[in-house]
């Protein structure tokens, strides 16, 4: 007996031999690494529910029954203990946290380990394909299993030991679960977000309220869903999310205010205290996406008259949750920026050393309405884990760090790959990792192939006339047909050019849009694509079919100018697909580029179906 799916429905026997029921659940007490079952719960005559003490009352369990080692009448009934869960209830089915791979999953059976004739131990929760099978029917296991041994592929156990279990639902929460493993509460903050993503909406809110403040604080920070950190937001009150607010780094708590509505949004930040505040407005005032948006107003600057025991001093007296340090900045009296020292220099300089006589004087600094993509090209370029950001007289407004750099050019790859139409998921081939997956993004053109081709032998079957009558035109169908793909393809490399094309376009606010040039262009490469396809299909009539019947040439040479005029047309529209993305840019509601795409090779169908058709009509 090794699973809990395998126990629920035995009988349950007294001393005597008698029936009084079938098990339903047991208990546990979860203070143990390995816990031991404590509690038996089964359903006696007319259903009613039962629970006994597993130590007192139970003399053997086996794969048939649990044998008691009293008689019926001598069985005194008890009640869940405050340290106790029952594993059907509690765990099964139920999502749990798996602190050490860091995810959201299933319970799907529960492993247990006999101790004795009389004892069971709790060894982890199967929550992988055996499991499911196995709450299905044992048998239904066994045979997958065999089958996928049969042909090489074994299909493993999935367990989740106890230690590392963390459950999620009812009031089992506040229950110690192991003396051993990491809690929720204990994880980096980056590992509670992405446990937050994979749990269901209903239990995202109860896991987060389990967060202390500074917790909560950090961990919605590193949510990647913004709809889902307005959610996590707007659950708390207004003076708990006002003070978790005001305990994230100010860029952060801007972003994440600018996704609340207005009202709602200035309630929050009058309720934070007056820095706090000040410097979250502050960052509001500047436009979205730019340097100014990103960069946090917590820095150390020093005059440059001061020494480096002054600035350790300073340094030292920040408060704990200040934005991490990297670099001393030096001002003159008027507060216009001078030099820079990193911390290295500052500790192995001597202390009574002055700043400008250390400070690097060639700063590298960026405006607080420069393109945030700008601002990470500049820090890449020059390795910087922090750059100033300066108002035009030079003085330091605030700093943009490595960190912000890193989810900005996190977000421009993500739309970068979205224009492409691929995902996160993907390869860097291209191919996507799952076969359907893969399928379609990248080879739907051939089911629009297929109904197209079966529009087009719709539209030119005329079941009547002579057999060779039939047969010429079941000819002629084909070759529509069979020059399509020519066509769809030549209409997915077209948004493959669009959107290289787009990835490559540095726009600048003081030019004007480049639709005329990619017009010409894009016509130009459609008209040498359609000259190409014409001229194949004029060799292939003048030497394959030089010697067919009669109306072989004119149809085929027809399908090919159809294709030539429908290839030509598709490369002229470009202008409209390139158009498409520059908007959504501007808007930031930059378009998937698999809808594009798909848009293309339907249109492009559908152009040919007509096309196509009238030679056959």
């Amino acid at each position: 007996m090794n699973y809990l799916s395998e126990m629920l429905g035995i009988p349950v026997i007294d001393s005597t031999g008698e029936k009084i029921g079938v098990v339903n659940d047991m208990g546990i007490a979860t203070g143990e690494v390995f816990p031991h079952v404590t509690s038996l719960a089964f359903q006696g005559p007319g259903k009613t529910p039962f629970m006994i003490s597993w130590r007192k009352y139970v003399e053997s369990v086996d794969n048939d029954a649990v044998r008691l080692a009293v008689p019926a009448t001598d069985i005194r009934f008890s009640y869940l203990q405050p340290d106790e869960v029952l594993l059907a209830r509690d765990i099964l089915n139920k999502q749990i946290v798996d602190t050490q791979g860091l995810k959201v999953v299933r319970v799907n059976d529960i492993k247990l380990s006999s101790s004795g004739e009389n004892q069971l131990r709790l060894l982890g929760a199967d929550v992988g394909v055996r499991g499911l099978l196995r709450a299905v029917h044992p048998m239904v296991e066994r045979a997958v299993a065999a089958v996928c041994k049969a042909v090489g592929k074994p299909l493993a156990e999935d367990i989740i030991a106890w230690s590392y279990m963390d459950l999620l639902e009812r009031s089992t929460q506040q229950i110690k679960l192991s003396v051993s493993h990491k809690t929720l509460g204990e994880l980096h903050p980056a590992d509670i977000a992405d446990i937050i993503e994979q749990l269901d909406p209903r239990l995202r809110s109860q896991v987060f309220a389990q967060l202390d403040t500074a917790q909560a604080a950090e961990a919605i920070t590193e949510l990647d869903d913004d709809e889902l950190m307005t959610e996590m937001l707007e659950g708390l009150s207004d003076r708990d999310a006002s003070s978790m607010l005001a305990m994230m780094d100010p860029d952060d708590a801007a972003a994440l205010i600018e996704e609340l509505d207005y009202e709602k949004a200035e309630k929050l930040l009058r309720l934070m205290g007056v820095k706090e505040e000040k410097a979250i407005r502050k960052l509001l005032g500047f436009e979205e996406d730019t340097a100014g948006r990103i960069m946090t107003s917590e820095f150390v600057a020093m005059p440059s008259t001061a020494t480096v025991g002054d600035a350790i001093d300073a340094i030292r007296k920040l408060d704990e949750d200040f934005e991490s340090v990297y670099y001393v900045y030096t001002t003159d009296p008027a507060g216009v920026l001078t030099g820079v020292l990193s911390l290295r220099t500052l500790i192995v300089a001597e202390h009574d050393t002055r700043l400008r006589d250390l400070a690097y004087k060639d700063v590298v600094w960026v405006a607080p309405d420069l393109d945030q993509e700008q601002v990470t090209q500049e820090m890449t370029k020059y390795d910087l884990v922090a750059i100033p950001v300066c108002d035009e007289n030079r003085h330091i407004l605030g700093i943009v760090t490595f960190d912000d750099a890193m989810d900005v050019i996190a977000e421009e790859h993500q739309e970068d790959l979205q224009i492409a139409g691929l995902s996160s998921g993907e390869s860097g081939s291209g191919e996507s990792v799952h076969t359907f997956t893969w399928f379609a993004q990248r080879q739907y053109w051939i089911v629009v192939w297929a109904i197209a081709a079966c529009a087009i032998g719709a539209i030119a079957v005329e079941p009547q006339g002579t057999a060779q009558a039939i047969t010429a035109q079941g000819l002629s169908t084909l070759m529509p047909i069979a020059i399509m793909p020519v066509v769809l393809l030549a209409a997915m490399r077209m948004t493959a050019f669009v959107k290289n094309s787009f990835l490559e376009y540095d726009e600048r606010e003081d030019e004007a849009k480049p639709y005329l040039g990619f017009f010409i262009k894009s016509t130009f490469i459609g008209v040498v694509l359609a000259a190409v396809v014409y001229l194949c299909g004029e060799l292939m009539a003048t030497t394959i079919f030089a010697a067919a019947q009669p109306w072989v040439v004119p149809t085929f040479l027809a399908c090919f100018q159809g294709a030539a005029a429908v290839i030509a047309a598709t490369y002229a529209s470009a202008v409209i697909y390139f158009a498409v993305l520059v908007r959504g840019e501007e808007r930031d509601n930059v378009a998937s580029g698999t809808s594009l795409t798909f848009a293309a090779v339907l249109l492009a169908a559908l152009a040919y179906t007509v096309v196509g058709s009238i030679p056959l009509l």
